[in-house]
């Protein structure tokens, strides 16, 4: 059994998840919605709009960290096939660049340029974020806090978001977003309305 003093100092090692929410007024995530969905969060988009994820309640949503210089950028063209076949159905796609693993160095227009101009690209764009550590995007902690084993270690880690607004999977960038086990999760998902 353990001791008192045992329990302390195993909690006294546990990371301090707290101090690092921000508050619900902070930046990215809506006071009127609570953080315990993706619902409450939002993102500037790549064309200066704000992309509220409460607009997609209900949606079945893939949410995935994106770059215009990587060796998975092709996955645009697999994440654009992926949205059109199942958007009105109830998915939504929202891509999220970032600079994070240094293949995102460019304006919103040169983003725009790769995934809308030679992609094809037509779901949801955000802007710029950072997707890992401390400085990341509200919803990317939200995101962790909710898969802490599979978070982003790489461009195109896709997370998929259930109706519920609550994390149902993820998956790593060498898994396409065209990959059976992404199809059948969203598949299901899509059929739990």
């Amino acid at each position: 059994m353990p001791t008192r003093r045992s329990l302390l100092s195993a909690a006294a090692a546990l990371p301090v998840l707290a101090s690092t929410r921000l508050p619900a007024t902070a930046q990215g995530v809506s006071t009127a919605a609570s953080s315990s969905t993706a619902y409450a969060f939002s993102l500037e988009g790549l064309d200066g709009k704000t992309i509220r994820l409460s607009d997609h309640a209900g949606r079945v949503l893939m949410v995935v960290n994106t770059a215009s210089s990587c060796g998975f950028t092709p996955q645009f063209a697999d994440l654009q096939t992926v949205y059109a076949r199942y958007r009105e159905r109830g998915l939504t796609v929202i891509g999220v660049p970032s600079d994070d693993f240094n293949q995102e160095r460019g304006t919103a227009a040169d983003i725009a340029a790769v995934c809308q101009g030679m992609y094809g690209v037509a779901f949801p764009m955000a802007a710029k974020h950072r997707v890992t550590g401390r400085e990341a995007h509200p919803l990317f902690r939200w995101l962790a806090s909710q898969k802490p084993t599979d978070i982003p270690t790489w461009n195109f880690h896709k997370f998929i978001i259930g109706r519920s607004g609550r994390v149902v999977g993820a998956f790593p960038a060498r898994v396409r977003p065209t990959d059976p086990r992404i199809i059948a999760l969203i598949e299901a998902e899509l059929a739990s309305a």
